[in-house]
């Protein structure tokens, strides 16, 4: 092996889906270091099944140091980034050979594992002790969470409200409509082209208000809305005239920033024109991976793996526990079979194979 003093120093700043597997990937090859405001990796296709059933997340939330362990972890807020070091909130100056941002969407969870898992369980509890529940947003987050809670508590209401005009719309109007069929027979209640204001709700009679001037009667709400990208770190950075107005960092086709020879960037942080799906920011990492080890290698830039946007990618909608939505490039497919897929395990297991983590063929849960 490399004497630990000649390998090149890879920062990697984000230890989300992407962050995290390219660290796993590059440990060995480079004096590796992770920069993460968390103490663990989270499987974030699985975490909706957290709040209605909270011993998943023994399986889902990973600390860091079970499957990276030839790195060192900085667990931190990146604040900044210079032409040779990764600045932190605490002060902490981190030096690099190669860096790669993986900071997707902001995220507001806890620093550590256990104060994690403490949130499903109050997550749960608030489910369970509501009659009524008031989810704001139709995107994926949104429609998922109303099927959770639809599937495991179909005694309680559930009313969904999304400012679109139709749910899913990352996706195509067809798995819409059939997200929107299911949900009815499910009797959630969709309110389409409305928001809520928080602030309206009249606390002793839990009655919040919508845009449309509905009353909706609510126990407990859950804001499923988009989240602002990880980039405002970036913005007073020598990588700001990298941000396009989206605030979203442009790219080549080798995953390098602003065509800077030693910067990547993988995940949703970037101007890749596809869908914005884990298994894309996956995909991201393994290319980043392979170019990072030939760099370190002195391999000539001609041998540099290329990233292709994934123009038919696939997206597929968990429904409770046993169905699904699933667009492929050529059908929209719901029921059973897209429940099979994905609803059952979450990709749970395949995640965490690939991270390392269930190595025994026999473990298929």
């Amino acid at each position: 092996m490399e004497d630990e003093r000649t390998k090149r120093v890879v920062v990697v700043v984000g230890g989300g889906v992407g962050g995290a597997l390219l660290a796993k990937e590059l440990q060995f090859d480079a004096d590796l270091y992770l920069i993460d405001p968390k103490e663990y990796f989270e499987i974030p296709w699985a975490n909706l099944r957290a709040m209605v059933e909270p011993s998943i997340a023994e399986r889902t939330l990973v600390n860091h140091t079970e499957y990276l362990t030839n790195g060192r972890i900085v667990t931190s807020q990146a604040v900044g980034v210079t032409d040779k070091e990764v600045l932190t909130v605490d002060g902490r100056t981190v030096a690099y050979d190669y860096l790669v941002i993986a900071t997707g969407h902001v995220n507001t969870t806890p620093r550590s594992r256990r104060e994690r898992m403490e949130q499903f369980q109050q997550d749960n509890h608030k489910i369970k002790s509501s009659s009524s529940v008031l989810i704001i947003g139709g995107g994926p987050t949104g429609v998922e969470l109303a099927g959770e809670i639809a599937v495991d508590y179909p005694e309680k209401k559930v009313t969904l409200v999304h400012r679109g005009s139709r749910l899913l719309e990352f996706i195509g109007p067809k798995a819409s409509k059939k997200a929107l069929d299911w949900l009815t027979l499910k009797k959630v209640e969709v309110l389409l082209g409305q928001t809520v204001d928080l602030d309206s709700m009249c606390e002793n009679e839990r009655v919040y208000t919508t845009s449309g001037g509905e009353k909706v009667t609510a126990d407990c709400h859950f804001v499923c809305v988009g989240k602002p990208l990880g980039s405002s770190w970036l913005q007073e950075s020598i990588l700001k005239e990298c941000l396009d107005n989206k605030g979203r960092l442009m790219v080549d086709e080798n995953l390098r920033v602003g065509g800077r020879k030693n910067i990547f960037a993988i995940g949703d942080i970037t101007d890749i024109p596809e869908i914005k799906q884990g298994y894309l920011a996956q995909k991201h990492a393994w290319v980043v991976a392979k170019n990072l080890k030939l760099l370190m290698k002195g391999a000539k830039e001609n041998k540099l793996e290329k990233y292709k946007p994934s123009s038919s990618a696939m997206a597929a909608v968990s429904l409770g526990r046993k169905e699904g939505i699933a667009e492929l490039p050529f059908a929209t497919i719901s029921g059973c079979l897209p429940g099979f897929i994905k609803s059952r395990d979450l990709f749970v297991g395949k995640t965490r194979k690939q991270m390392g983590l269930d190595p025994h063929p026999t473990d298929t849960s």
